[in-house]
């Protein structure tokens, strides 16, 4: 009797995978297909991002490019900031999709968190669930800053790509940020109101486009408050610094 599957198209595909390495069957049902990734060949964004912490809030800013390895723009009006929380804003930086990704993962994370316990979660909480979702994550080349207010006060954090978290009193990311620490450092005054932050951090962001091709286009400044979270976009000559 004749093989009813002799030259049929199941046949030939079963011929062509028995000597392939990869298995058929896999992956399994809920996991991911293993395999290494090229984190140098990551697209990666040059930037200046800048967080304060205030005797009002924090004020974040950023500035508006996006470049291929800081030697081609290709977007000049790139908003770097989001809202992430009712009264935390988180930067973007390094790989755009990483931090993109990152972005929407904790947003979800903090609403999940707040519709469980009714509760905001506290910048401590957050800090360290942005922490772990870095170090553990698949958010590769991202280096954002965390800014936002709960009731122990202001708190501004940097998050490395390894997921270490550093609370200081201001911060900066970025391509642009040794240019930019120089300026600020020279401008920062312990307890500064918001809108005296938000001219020591326009200096740098202006300072760090000045030298640095990853940086440029105009700034996008985030003002946290206890009432929320305000975003609002200048150009680069709009503040007298």
């Amino acid at each position: 009797m004749q093989d009813p599957t002799l030259d049929a198209e199941f046949s030939r595909n079963q011929q062509r995978l028995s000597g392939a390495v990869q298995d058929p069957y896999e992956p399994e049902l809920g996991s991911l297909p293993s395999g290494d990734r090229d984190e140098e060949s990551v697209n990666k964004t040059g930037t200046t991002t800048i967080g304060i912490s205030t005797a009002e809030g924090v004020i974040i800013a950023t500035d508006m490019r996006a470049s291929l390895g800081g030697r081609f723009v290709s977007n000049k009006n790139v908003q770097k900031v989001e809202q992430i929380h009712p009264t935390a804003a988180l930067t973007l930086v390094g790989s755009v999709g990483g931090a993109q990704s990152f972005i929407r993962t904790l947003r979800a994370e903090v609403n999940l968190y707040e519709a469980r316990r009714g509760a905001d979660m506290s910048m401590q909480a957050l800090s360290t669930l942005a922490g772990n979702f870095a170090r553990g994550g698949p958010f590769l080349a991202i280096n954002p800053i965390l800014g936002g207010i709960d009731d122990d006060g202001s708190h501004v954090y940097s998050i490395d790509p390894a997921g270490g978290v550093m609370e200081d009193d201001y911060t900066i990311t970025g391509s642009g940020l040794t240019v930019a620490y120089g300026t600020l450092e020279d401008r920062y005054e312990e307890d500064m109101t918001n809108e005296e932050a938000q001219h020591a951090a326009a200096a740098g962001i202006k300072a760090a486009a000045e030298r640095d091709t990853g940086s440029g286009n105009g700034i996008y400044i985030a003002e946290v408050t206890e009432e929320g979270v305000d975003i609002s976009d200048y150009a680069l000559d709009e503040f007298d610094v």
